[in-house]
């Protein structure tokens, strides 16, 4: 009878048995098909391989484990009835689904590092080994994936790789087997859950971009708002200034006006004082000023009220001039009484001419 692995190409059976050894039905270590050597057979002297251990039975019986090197069997006694390789090991654990702890669905595989520690407990302590570390890390991920959210899950990676690799390694002791690393590869969401990532993830870079956008904003705003506000001072400091210079220049104008006009009263006042005609030259003056001052009236077309006695010039500088005299006379007046009353012996000595 044909076997059905013959009817197919070498490929093919090399995939079926892989597939057949990952779902446990067949153990990895009496895989002889294309990949792996049948177990070497007795033939009393044998030379054991750096890295390997093989497990000995005598008559059914565990007998010992051959260590790298020459090794001596005695015929049809001794069975190598496992080879247990001791380099690291790195398994696919294929992928499946998880529930995380705000019920959103993954489906999330992996690769898994070990290595045999324990020659005799790989080969007595567990059926197939191989299928073995494969149930329990993804059970372990399960178990571990449903303790967090999902926002905890694609954050801390290395972390659940950690407590995966701790798990297994608590519950693989008694297999003889040593969990040196657990990796997840992929992560696989569902497309509603990616959608949402996506749209949260846009929203949060356009909340980043407005704020900044605001930011400049508001620097801008800043900046014009104190350049104004220097300006402002600037005209305003400038128009106080110019004020204030103004000011000061009318002031002293008016001072110079003033000095001005007082000495010009004064020695008007010392003129007339002083000349023996000085009376007589203040009325024709202020005949002159009249008669001028009625001529540039008569030249523009104003409206004026005349006194009533225009007619009579001669007896309108007589009135000014009496103006003028009662003045003089007030002014002596108020010079006699603000000078100090002298005794009569010191006004004696003081006006000689009396006498």
């Amino acid at each position: 009878m044909i076997s059905p692995l013959k009817q197919i190409s070498p490929n093919k059976s090399a995939r079926l048995l892989r597939s057949l050894a990952s779902v446990g039905r067949y153990s990895t270590a009496n895989l002889n098909f294309f990949n792996r050597s049948t177990l070497p057979s007795n033939t009393i002297i044998r030379f054991v391989p750096q890295q390997t251990a093989w497990i000995v039975e005598r008559m059914g019986k565990f007998n010992r484990i051959l260590k790298p090197g020459l090794a001596i069997l005695l015929p049809f006694i001794d069975k190598i009835q496992y080879v247990q390789s001791l380099k690291e090991v790195a398994i696919e654990v294929p992928s499946q689904n998880a529930i995380t702890a705000d019920n959103v669905t993954l489906e999330m595989d992996g690769v898994l590092y070990y290595k045999v520690v324990d020659a005799y407990k790989a080969s007595y302590g567990v059926e197939d080994a191989h299928y073995a570390i494969i149930q329990l890390a993804q059970t372990t991920m399960r178990s571990e994936i449903g303790q967090m959210a999902l926002d905890l899950v694609l954050r801390e990676r290395t972390m659940l790789n950690v407590n995966i690799t701790t798990s297994i390694n608590e519950a693989a002791k008694d297999w003889g087997i040593e969990v040196l690393r657990y990796e997840i590869r992929d992560i696989r969401p569902p497309t509603n859950v990616i959608n949402s990532m996506n749209q949260v993830v846009e929203k949060e870079r356009q909340k980043r971009a407005n704020i900044l956008e605001s930011e400049g904003l508001k620097l801008s705003e800043i900046n014009i708002s104190e350049a104004h506000k220097q300006t402002e001072i600037l005209k305003s400091e400038a128009e106080k200034s110019k004020k204030i210079n103004w000011a000061k220049g009318e002031s002293d104008a008016m001072l110079l006006k003033a000095k001005a006009t007082a000495e010009s009263i004064r020695l008007v006042a010392d003129a007339i004082a002083n000349s023996p005609h000085g009376k007589e030259a203040v009325s024709l003056n202020i005949a002159e000023k009249y008669v001028e001052a009625f001529g540039k009236l008569a030249k523009e077309t104003n409206t004026v009220i005349l006194p009533a006695s225009l007619d009579n010039l001669p007896k309108l500088i007589a009135s000014g001039m009496n103006i003028y005299n009662q003045l003089n006379d007030t002014e002596l007046a108020q010079k006699v009484l603000s000078e100090p009353q002298l005794p009569a012996q010191q006004k004696e000595e003081k006006n000689p001419k009396n006498n």
